[in-house]
């Protein structure tokens, strides 16, 4: 079967959905674990529209990917201006990405009430930009926007779009059913015409469909069927309303069902920890039914099904739930699992017996049914293994800690905190006590620890808070409910996540924040080692 390229708008279309936030530092993570998914294209987001997307692109400039490039988003030019004036395209041309993706109009309707162009316009307005763009040597996408609905209003119109664009230069061209409400077989049969329409052409047709109507999914593997192999959604089908055509779904369906080439068996097999990845990022709760990735996609609970799984898991399970990373579960025995660990801790370098593995998966279960969850908190989970297997250095002995929150009748809050701790070397360590101000109890005890720290460890300097995060785990029980804080650290390298879980806010942030620092200076410990372990090395 042929390969589908792989093109993710999560950084882009998908933060249009409500609700998504993510600050630039936290693009770039999401851009990494996607490039490791082996995802083909990653839209970075639409450059010249405002300044996170600026910093966005400021900050990828010194970024190294593996396997993905990089494309930028933006609009053909506008009515008045030639290509070459206009301001958003220049922007495309000369920023970092090597592909640029271009929107236009297709819809008549959108013609007479949105831009207000007369179709042959229209026609020299897609023309003009993609030319532009590929003479600035971008490699260029056409998103054809409102395709579908173009198409049913006018056929004949809405392929000499297309052909305006792929004559002008575009590599790929891409229909788009923006409105998400066409159904697979309108969409089958608008990509047939599209695929007569330019056969012969050296060009590539794609897909890009939204949910409203609950197919984007079904739409895309439609399109798929009739020749599309460039395929555009996000992860977990992030998007405006309803969202996009989720491409956690779709990866699994092009290749266990299809026989479609996408990624490798390895990187099939991180889909689940990626897609729990994001969610835990943007502070969202996994969707437990999600397909192939979710909670309850391979769960079992009693009777027939048991003794059918028990016996033979092709029975009530359509694919191996390891193929994609995620766990059968049977609630009359815990499987599985064990092998995720084990290879965590060998990319890790920590080294794990079975027995080991076993206690650590036991662990990381007990305390997510307390509300921690690890796919986003790499350092609280790294610092679980090295503690298992030994390898492990507490940075210090917690003696006590204490934060003082005081609002004055002026209106100002002051804040305090003062924390003892005993910190090696020696049996018991040295005694530091040390007291700080904040401008919140988390700040005041991450300044309080770090005068204490710094002076022994004076990496800790190096390490900064980038993100801090709460969510309410069981908000009936109002302000006596369970806090999860899940904090993002960086040493100006890499960014790692740590967490913490209590009834009280503050001692849930101190947990998260220990693990932060512990697992930076872990990180630095090692680093260390091996640039010695290299030098020692060199003759």
């Amino acid at each position: 079967m042929s390969r589908i390229e792989l093109y993710d708008t999560t950084l882009r279309d998908g933060m249009q959905g409500e609700g998504m936030s993510l600050s630039a530092a936290e693009k770039v993570r999401v851009a990494h674990r996607l490039d490791e998914l082996g995802i083909d294209l990653i839209e970075a987001g639409f450059p010249s529209s405002n300044p996170k997307e600026l910093e966005l692109f400021g900050l990828l400039q010194s970024e190294r990917f593996g396997h993905a490039e990089l494309a930028a988003f933006g609009m053909t030019r506008r009515r008045d201006l030639a290509a070459g004036d206009d301001p958003a395209l220049r922007v495309l041309a000369d920023c970092v990405a090597p592909v640029c993706t271009l929107v236009g109009k297709t819809w008549g309707l959108h013609l007479e009430k949105v831009v207000r162009v007369d179709r042959e316009q229209n026609l020299r307005m897609i023309a003009d930009s993609v030319a532009f763009l590929v003479a600035a040597g971008k490699r260029v996408i056409y998103d054809a926007e409102h395709f579908f609905d173009g198409f049913a209003d006018d056929p004949r119109y809405a392929l000499r779009c297309l052909r305006a664009a792929t004559q002008a230069g575009a590599q790929t061209v891409t229909c788009c059913d923006t409105n998400g409400g066409t159904l697979p077989a309108a969409i089958a049969t608008a990509m047939a015409a599209v695929a007569g329409e330019l056969s012969g052409e050296h060009v590539a047709l794609g897909i890009h469909c939204h949910d409203d109507a609950g197919c984007a999914v079904a739409c895309s593997l439609a399109a798929v069927a009739q020749g599309a192999t460039h395929v555009q959604g996000t992860i977990n089908g992030y998007g405006e309303r309803c969202g996009n055509a989720n491409l956690v779904t779709l990866i699994p369906n092009l290749q266990l069902k299809l026989g479609h080439e996408c990624v490798s068996g390895e990187q099939l097999a991180a889909l689940t920890e990626a897609a729990h990845f994001c969610d835990e990022l943007l502070n969202f709760t996994p969707n437990p039914d999600q397909p192939y990735v979710g909670r309850n996609a391979f769960a079992h609970k009693g009777g027939m099904h048991v003794a059918g799984v028990s016996a033979d898991p092709s029975t009530f399970e359509h694919v191996d739930p390891a193929v994609v990373g995620n766990d059968r579960e049977v609630l009359v025995s815990e499987l599985a699992g064990r092998g995720t660990v084990l290879s965590r801790a060998a990319d890790a370098g920590i080294a794990l017996d079975d027995q080991q593995a076993a206690r650590v998966l036991d662990q990381v279960k007990q305390r997510e049914h307390q509300g921690y969850h690890y796919e986003a908190a790499d350092g609280s989970f790294e610092l679980l293994l090295r503690k298992q297997s030994g390898d492990y250095e507490p940075l210090f002995r917690l003696e006590s800690w204490r934060a003082i929150v005081e609002k004055r009748a002026d209106g100002r809050v002051e804040t305090e905190a003062t924390i003892k701790i005993w910190v090696p070397p020696g049996p018991d360590g040295e005694r530091y006590v040390r007291t700080a101000e904040g401008n919140g109890p988390v700040n005041a005890l991450d300044r309080a620890l770090r005068d204490a720290l710094v002076e022994i460890h004076p990496r800790l300097a190096e390490i900064d808070l980038v993100n801090f995060k709460v969510r309410i785990l069981d908000e009936t029980k109002g302000t006596g409910a369970v806090t999860r804080v899940l904090l993002d650290a960086s040493d100006g390298d890499r960014v790692w996540g740590s967490i913490g879980v209590s009834e009280n806010v503050i001692e849930s942030s101190w947990e998260a924040l220990v693990d932060s620092l512990e697992y930076g200076m872990q990180t630095a410990v090692r680093r260390r080692r091996g640039a010695s372990a290299d030098a020692a090395a060199t003759p």
